[in-house]
C-alpha cells in the first residue's frame, strides 16, 4: 500500500519547491517507486524535477472533446478515455509524473479533477509513495481531489497572510472531514530566524511549525537555470525537509 503524501499552502509560499525536496529525499532513501502528481494546472512540478512535459490530463480530455475519436469496437467512450490517460505519465528510473494541465473550460477542473482521482486510485498501488503538488490555496481540497492522506504539508512563506491561510486549510479540513492521518505545517523562505509578529500569530492561530525551512539561494538559482532540485546538493533549506521527512517516517 502507497503512502500519499500532500502539500497545499498559500500561492508564491515555495510549495512546488518543498514538494521537490520531499521527492528528492525519497529517492535517496525510499523503498520504492514515487509517483509525482502535479495538480496545479500552472503545471511547473516537471521542470523543478527535470522531467519534460509532453501531455497532461487537461489535454487529453480537451482533445477528446473536441476531435472526433473513433473508439475501438467494445469499449465505452469511458474506458477509452482511461485508456488514453496514460500518455500523460512521464515516466523515470524510479520516479513517474502525472500532470493535471488545465480543465475543460476556460475555468472549469471538475471533470479532470474526478478523473485525477479514479486515475490515481488505479496507479497508487503500483507506487511506495506518491506525492502530490497542489494548485495555491484550498481549491482541490475543497473539491476533494486530495483525500485519504497519510502526511499532509501545509506550507506558508514567511507571512501573516501565509499562516492565516493555513489556519484557514486547517478548518476546512475539519469542515470536509477529510482523512488526513498527520499535518505538518512548514514555514518556508525564512530569512534569520521567526518574525516575533510571526510567532505571535501563529501562537494566536494555534499553529506550531514541524519545521522552518531557510531562505535557500542554491534553490533560486537551480530554478533560475532550469536544473533539477533532484540534483541539489546539501544545502540548509534541502537538509531541513531532509530531517523533518527521517522524523516522520521512522517507524514507530
Amino acid at each position: 500500500m502507497s503512502i500519499n503524501i500532500a502539500v497545499a499552502g498559500k500561492g508564491g509560499s515555495g510549495k512546488t519547491s518543498i514538494t521537490s525536496l520531499v521527492i528528492r529525499y525519497l529517492m535517496k532513501k525510499g523503498p520504492g517507486p514515487i509517483l509525482a502528481v502535479d495538480a496545479d494546472p500552472n503545471a511547473n512540478l516537471g521542470d523543478s524535477l527535470g522531467l519534460s512535459l509532453h501531455k497532461t490530463i487537461g489535454s487529453i480530455i480537451a482533445t477528446f472533446n473536441e476531435e472526433k475519436i473513433n473508439i475501438p469496437a467494445g469499449m465505452t467512450k469511458e474506458a477509452y478515455l482511461e485508456f488514453r490517460l496514460n500518455d500523460a505519465m512521464v515516466e523515470s528510473k524510479g520516479l513517474d509524473l502525472v500532470t493535471m494541465g488545465r480543465g475543460e473550460g476556460a475555468d472549469c477542473y471538475c471533470y479532470p479533477n474526478l478523473l485525477l482521482r479514479k486515475f490515481l486510485d488505479n496507479l497508487s498501488g503500483s507506487y511506495a509513495y506518491v506525492v502530490m503538488d497542489n494548485e495555491a490555496g484550498m481549491e482541490h481540497l475543497s473539491r476533494r481531489t486530495t483525500q485519504n492522506i497519510d502526511e499532509l504539508f501545509l506550507i506558508s512563506d514567511h507571512s501573516v497572510k501565509g499562516v492565516r491561510t493555513l489556519a484557514r486549510l486547517r478548518d476546512l479540513i475539519t469542515e470536509l472531514k477529510l482523512v488526513v492521518k498527520r499535518q505538518s505545517v512548514i514555514i518556508n523562505f525564512v530569512p534569520n530566524g521567526i518574525d516575533p509578529l510571526l510567532s505571535e500569530e501563529m501562537s494566536r492561530l494555534d499553529i506550531e511549525p514541524a519545521a522552518i525551512v531557510p531562505l535557500d539561494k542554491t534553490i533560486s538559482e537551480y530554478d533560475l537555470n532550469s536544473k533539477s532540485l533532484l540534483e541539489l546538493p546539501d544545502t540548509a533549506a534541502s537538509r531541513t525537509v531532509d530531517d523533518l521527512m527521517d522524523k516522520l517516517l521512522k517507524p514507530a
